[in-house]
């Protein structure tokens, strides 16, 4: 079964490199995409961030990436992909998540989410959070894979 797992990645974390894994275990064949909003600001590039998710899971022998600026649901249309996962840190990103499934589900019927809960040790992470700890004290190494740590560490100065 193959499926998509989406996000801007800027950067990409250790939470959602676990997350990665795990789906990689479970799962046929994992598509990860780096979506850009075009209405939203990155601190990276699409192409930086579509670069630092491959060199984190070049190890995952079904795992591709991909980047699009399209919608989610039209993505997974164009790609005959059923079934999108989404992360859960926190019941906070339930509402958030619920709400993106409904829309993802009204543009295109044939699409599934699953809910995947983070594990213990990266509830708390996210990029924004990441990219603010890396301002100010070198422990944000610890929540990037090492090829991010290293880009994050030169654009801070550190």
């Amino acid at each position: 079964m193959k499926v998509l797992y989406a996000g801007s990645f800027d950067p990409i974390t250790c939470g959602h490199l676990d997350l990665i894994k795990r789906c990689s275990e479970k799962f046929d064949d994992v598509v990860v995409t780096v979506f850009n909003n075009v209405a939203k600001k990155y601190m990276f590039t699409c192409e930086e961030r579509v670069e630092f998710v491959k060199g984190a899971v070049s190890g995952l022998k079904n795992v591709t990436v991909d980047s699009s600026s399209e919608m989610v649901a039209n993505y997974c249309r164009k790609n005959n992909i059923k079934i999108v996962i989404r992360g859960l840190r926190a019941v906070s990103d339930y509402e958030y998540e619920l709400s993106m499934s409904a829309y993802n589900k009204f543009l295109n019927e044939n699409l599934e989410t699953v809910f995947m809960v983070s594990s213990p040790e990266y509830s708390f992470v996210s990029s924004s959070g990441v990219k603010e700890i890396a301002r100010y004290d070198d422990k944000f190494k610890e929540l990037v894979p090492e090829n991010v740590a290293e880009a994050l560490r030169k654009i801070m100065g550190r």
